[in-house]
């Protein structure tokens, strides 16, 4: 279903007949490699980190077909780029949303690096907003977040997309957007598939960290039965297809505990790369584990070099 929710998108980009949305954003995005890079998280059944695999244990496929290896990195020692992204729409006032937020990103802030990681800080509502450059001193965004003042509608899947564009110019492999909001969007332009396909293309996991209280997982739960029905997809469904997570945080603890796990599987990834094909335009790829227990997480696919 993930590729294939891709594939229609693609496919309408390309100009072969499908319904699509807006298309002026796809042309910043849009890039082909000759060496595609894959950042991979792989967790046991009761969701632990499995770190000692080897470039043996992973297949991967692309569209279908199984693609040698060229690289293969475990090294936990890298530099880490977050770029975390804050609504501040309206919707954000209510229920202490915008007070869970601040408390993630003051613990993500905690758990960087100083001089060796790098974090970027911005905040949305019907636009982006730049609250700090991407910077190697992660305790100077205590204070980004004071004069957050919520208002207004939500582009949330615009601005994870500008986001996406903006991180994919950073150096360090470990990368990330971290999204923290209460999931709704009334105003973007962009679709999930659309954005997770663009996210995708260059290798940046989206974790979406849904701040609010537990009352509102009801909501989530009513849209994965609306996906299981085949309507729209949401932002699980982004977070998956981007090698990323949906998280939950309603509380203090709660952000600690999202904040160290963001971080450890970024710290943890398996850094994989294959060659690109010549073939075609979106290229859906399929990273597997020999354990058929375990999970892995990975971007969905690549725009092919041709």
């Amino acid at each position: 279903m993930r590729n294939i929710c891709l594939g229609a998108f693609i496919a309408a980009v390309c100009g072969l007949g499908l319904a699509a949305g807006p298309q002026q954003p796809l042309p910043s995005f849009k890039s082909s490699v000759d060496v595609v890079p894959i950042s991979v998280v792989v967790h046991d059944s009761h969701g632990r980190m499995i770190t000692t695999l080897h470039a043996a244990d992973f297949e991967v496929l692309d569209n279908g077909e199984r693609r040698p290896i060229l690289t293969f990195q475990t090294d936990d020692e890298g530099p880490i780029t977050l770029a975390v992204l804050v609504d501040v729409s309206g919707s954000m006032r209510l229920s202490s949303k915008l007070s869970y937020a601040r408390e993630v990103v003051k613990r993500l802030a905690m758990n960087l690096q100083d001089g060796r990681d790098e974090v970027g800080l911005f905040t949305f509502d019907d636009g982006l907003h730049e609250e700090q450059a991407f910077t190697s001193h992660p305790a100077s965004l205590d204070q980004a977040l004071n004069h957050a003042d919520p208002w207004g509608v939500t582009s949330l899947y615009d601005a994870i997309a500008e986001t996406a564009r903006r991180l994919g110019s950073r150096p360090s492999p470990r990368r990330a957007i971290v999204v923290l909001t209460d999931g709704l969007d009334n105003s973007s332009t962009l679709t999930p598939p659309e954005v997770s396909a663009l996210a995708s293309s260059i290798d940046v996991p989206v974790y979406v960290v849904a701040t609010g209280p537990r009352i509102d997982r009801v909501v989530v739960l009513d849209r994965a039965a609306s996906r299981a029905a085949g309507k729209r997809a949401d932002l699980q469904d982004l977070a998956a297809w981007t090698g990323g997570d949906l998280l939950w945080v309603n509380g203090a603890d709660d952000a600690a505990v999202r904040a160290f796990q963001i971080l450890t599987e970024l710290r943890h990834q398996y850094l994989i790369a294959i060659d690109s094909a010549t073939e075609g335009d979106w290229r859906p790829i399929d990273v597997r584990v020999r354990d058929r227990h375990l999970t892995v997480r990975a971007r969905s696919g690549y725009f092919s070099r041709h």
